[in-house]
């Protein structure tokens, strides 16, 4: 059944208008393609602060724009409105875009960003993979972000999957089989490899208790993952500046919280004696192998303040493979 060819009632170009413009003035054949959608597991605001930092800071021009309303569920998913005192403005509407960029040393790539669709994945699966097949795209990687049991005063970690071992070995041991919630980008993922084509995505680890809010150094992560295996220079210096503001603001409050400190303890503890060694899991699973879910993060930490009056227990934790 995995193996099925689905053969859209539209045709897959009908989703998206095309700038031919472009595609005549500029050759475009075998670039790398970076993509980033959000509205799956967001963890730290990493993906859009990595869309707001590319498409902020480099030259971009449209290459292909999909038509959003044949994708997006409104009500779902309602788009932002500003209400200012008597009158409504800045309506934000979802897109999802094609663009062509060029990093900070003058190199081309590609680059589709926007809101992952909720509706006809199949067919925008086929429209995609017919834009990489037309432009011989070299390298498709695409990122996004978990919340984890890890501690904000270890480095950013991530979980690693694809057709590519040499941007895989070294980064995760993460080795098991489990099923997981799909994204857009995994199924992209799953039929580029099926097609034989070059991918790799890179799942950012985020603190769980940071999860909710913007944490620009897991979005410098993700951006120095992308541009290592793309080899392009992608601009994070704003990130990393607010990244180090961020740090400050949890280091205070870590100081004048005894209980704050005790979770962030704990979680060093357990990080460290799951780094020992070269062999270890992934922090995404536990001891059977389960993806822990929302709850099961939070619940994790009510058990370490619960537990912060008591004596070390060996650091044992079902959130931990």
């Amino acid at each position: 059944m995995n193996n099925i060819t689905y053969t859209p009632f539209q045709e897959p170009e009908s989703l998206y208008a095309l700038n031919e413009v472009l595609l005549e003035a500029e050759d475009l054949q075998g670039l790398n393609l970076l993509m980033s959608f959000t509205g799956f597991a967001d963890a730290g605001h990493v993906v859009s602060q990595i869309s707001g930092e590319l498409t902020d800071n480099l030259a971009a021009e449209p290459l292909a724009v999909f038509d959003i309303d044949q994708l997006i569920d409104y009500r779902s998913r309602r788009p932002r409105m500003t209400f200012m005192q008597d009158h409504l403005s800045d309506y934000r509407a979802p897109s999802l875009v094609l663009f062509r960029m060029i990093d900070a040393l003058g190199k081309p790539f590609l680059y589709l960003n926007g809101s992952e669709p909720d509706l006809q994945w199949e067919r925008f699966t086929l429209a995609v993979l017919g834009l990489v097949e037309r432009l011989d795209v070299n390298l498709t990687v695409w990122a996004h972000s978990v919340p984890m049991p890890v501690p904000h005063t270890r480095p950013i970690g991530a979980t690693v999957h694809g057709n590519r071992p040499e941007l895989i070995d070294g980064i995760s041991a993460w080795k098991s089989t489990l099923e997981i919630p799909s994204a857009i980008g995994h199924l992209l993922e799953y039929r580029l490899t099926a097609q034989g084509r070059n991918v790799a995505g890179y799942a950012i680890h985020v603190p769980h208790y940071l999860a909710d809010a913007e944490y620009p150094p897991a979005a410098v992560a993700g951006l120095e993952y992308l541009g290592a295996a793309a080899s392009l220079m992608l601009p994070s210096e704003r990130l990393r500046e607010a990244g180090r503001a961020v740090e400050r603001q949890i280091t205070e409050q870590v100081e004048g919280s005894a209980e704050v400190a005790a979770v962030v303890a704990n979680l060093e503890k357990q990080y460290d004696e799951h780094s020992e060694g070269t062999a270890r899991k992934s922090l995404l699973t536990g001891d059977s192998d389960e993806l822990p879910d929302a709850d099961e993060l939070g619940a994790a930490v009510e058990a370490y303040l619960a537990s912060r009056d008591a004596g070390p227990d060996g650091g044992s934790d079902p959130d931990q493979g």
